[in-house]
C-alpha cells in the first residue's frame, strides 16, 4: 500500500471514529451536535478539558471503550503523519544534494586556516630584572 493510501486510509477512519462518537455522545448523553463534538475531540486527542463529562451509565461505559479504540487509532494516525513528512523530507534533501552535486571542499595545507579554538602560544618569558 502507497504512504499517501495509507494515510488517506487513517484519516478517514479517524473521521469515522469522530462521527461515531459524536453520534454516540448527542444520542447517549442528550447533548447538542457541537457539543458531543467537541467531547469526542477533546477526549480522543487526550486534552480532557473536564468542562463536559457523561454522567449516564451508558455514556460512561461508551467514553471508555471509545477512549481504548479511538486513542490507538489516533496514534497511528499522527505516527503515520510524522513518517509521511519524515520520508518527505529526505527525499527532497536526496533530489537537492542530486541536482546540486557532490561538491567537496578542501583547502590546501599552506593555506589551511587556524583553528577558532586552537590555543595561542606562551610568550617567552624574559630575564627578570635586577
Amino acid at each position: 500500500m502507497s504512504d499517501l493510501l495509507r494515510l488517506l486510509t487513517l484519516l478517514v477512519t479517524l473521521a469515522i471514529l469522530v462521527l461515531v462518537g459524536t453520534v454516540f455522545f448527542a444520542h447517549a448523553e442528550g447533548w447538542s451536535w457541537l457539543d458531543a463534538y467537541f467531547f469526542t475531540v477533546v477526549t480522543l486527542s487526550t486534552v480532557g478539558y473536564g468542562n463536559i463529562v457523561p454522567v449516564t451509565v451508558a455514556g460512561k461505559i461508551g467514553t471508555t471503550v471509545f477512549i481504548f479504540v479511538g486513542l490507538g487509532i489516533f496514534a497511528v494516525v499522527v505516527q503515520q503523519i510524522g513518517s509521511y513528512a519524515g520520508r518527505k523530507r529526505e527525499e527532497h534533501t536526496e533530489w537537492l544534494i542530486a541536482r546540486l552535486g557532490h561538491h567537496k571542499h578542501t583547502p590546501e595545507p599552506h593555506h589551511a586556516p587556524k583553528a577558532a579554538n586552537e590555543d595561542d602560544r606562551p610568550e617567552p618569558e624574559s630575564a627578570p630584572k635586577r
